[in-house]
């Protein structure tokens, strides 16, 4: 069958990667696509992936039997809409149930109205209010932009004073533009994060591996908040207790939420948990947040381990017959270190060449995001977080080895990259 996949960053490479794998795979397209998927798919650069009504005419002129959309921007876009409207066997939700994540207000009060846990929120338009409620919450606090920012509108505010300057550069300063013009503040939840991804059909749910993400520029969790700096799978902090726990009360309210409003939620269905523990020693699992795609950077070492014809599962979701498979799972551990452009995550520089690249093996795996080709047919640096290379291992501590170790092979100038993904894994 004829594939399309719309989005060009690293969880693009990554499910393009898989879907290429599948022997019912005859063409695969990618649009816009980048530096890495133009190996084993056809870029549509010239696709704008967020225009429904160009995406229809694409998938028309190319018989596509199935649409897989990696991004959210497409998605609270209406994309999805307009392909199901023309009968286009597509895999993603709606622009209703986008709204997950297209609107942290959307968010926190379909959470609170389905008994969701999570953070106590105030969702602000005016600078003033918005600088009452942090008196009242008091430091530290969490400052949200509260439409689409691309992984960039999260402040966590150790201080007033930064609580402050974030309320300011969203409201007043128009940083993220309307994405910023309404604001969330919520309570500062601490503990160890996790990312629970999902796969929904509308009804059955088929949960995909844990994985854990490392959100911070530097090392030990220090620096601005980025997309995403690594990550690894299965995280150890998701134990099977903590995973039935999540299922009963985060997943399984959501999914019957949106049914109840009258949403039928057909994708990916991400989770961000604060996980910690109380005084008599029980799990308190609180979501942080919702994304309606597939992680970036965990799509990496989840699509590592995933040994079945992905191809079969998309449909089987799509045909809401999520119930009826199963996705085989590599035992081992993958990580990736993500190897990030100079300035990222506020001023990333573009234009650098790629000098190397480790070869691409059955245990190592360079997925890539900000890249692309130039005229002379070089890779090029043109994103912010610009590959993501992933290692195997029979432990943490040797998929780590393994990712490091081929993460160091790669050469553009300024690279950046942390040196502990997985740490807190290792340190369990």
């Amino acid at each position: 069958m004829n594939i399309l996949v719309l989005g060009g960053g690293g969880r693009e490479h990554a499910i393009t990667w898989a879907l290429a794998k599948s022997a019912r795979t005859d063409e695969l397209f990618v649009a816009p696509g980048n530096g890495g998927t133009a190996d084993i798919a056809q870029n549509v650069a010239g696709l704008n992936a967020e225009d429904g009504e160009a995406v229809l005419a694409f998938v028309q002129q190319h018989a596509i039997d199935l649409v897989v959309i990696g991004p959210e921007a497409p998605l609270v876009a209406g994309v999805a809409d307009v392909l199901r409207a023309a009968g286009v066997a597509v895999f993603g939700p709606d622009a209703q149930g986008a709204q997950l994540e297209g609107s942290k207000t959307y968010s926190k009060e379909f959470m609170e109205a389905n008994g969701i846990p999570t953070a106590r929120y105030g969702s602000f338009t005016e600078l003033e209010p918005a600088l009452a409620y942090v008196r009242e919450l008091g430091a530290p606090v969490v400052v949200k932009a509260d439409g689409l920012a691309a992984g960039k509108g999260v402040v966590v505010a150790m201080s007033e004073q930064e609580a402050h300057d974030a309320i300011d550069m969203m409201l007043e300063g128009h940083t993220f533009g309307n994405a910023g013009a309404r604001v969330v503040i919520e309570d500062f939840l601490d503990g160890e994060e996790a990312s629970f991804i999902v796969m929904v059909d509308g009804e059955n749910i088929l949960p995909m591996a844990t994985s854990q993400d490392h959100k911070r520029l530097l090392d030990a969790d220090q620096g601005p908040n980025t997309g995403g700096m690594g990550a690894y799978s299965p995280a150890p902090v998701v134990t099977p207790d903590i995973h039935a726990q999540v299922m009963r009360e985060i997943i399984r309210p959501t999914v019957q939420g949106m049914a109840a409003d009258g949403i039928r939620y057909t994708g990916f269905l991400y989770a961000g948990l604060m996980i910690s523990h109380g005084a008599d020693g029980k799990p308190i699992v609180r979501t942080l947040e919702f994304n309606c795609r597939f992680g970036d950077p965990e799509t990496q070492p989840i699509m590592m381990r995933v040994k079945s014809d992905f191809s079969e599962i998309i449909e089987a979701g799509i045909d809401g017959k999520l119930d009826s498979v199963e996705v085989e799972w590599d035992r081992r551990t993958a990580l990736g270190v993500v190897c990030a452009a100079r300035g990222y995550p506020a001023h990333p520089e573009k234009g650098a060449v790629i000098e190397e690249l480790p070869e691409n093996t059955a245990e190592q795996m360079v997925f890539h995001a900000g890249t692309a080709l130039n005229e002379e047919g070089l890779t090029v640096v043109s994103g912010g977080r610009v590959l993501c290379v992933v290692g195997l291992g029979e432990s943490i501590a040797a998929a780590q080895k393994s990712a490091y170790a081929a993460a160091r092979q790669v050469k553009f100038d300024g690279m950046q990259m942390r040196s502990d993904i997985g740490y807190r894994a290792l340190n369990r």
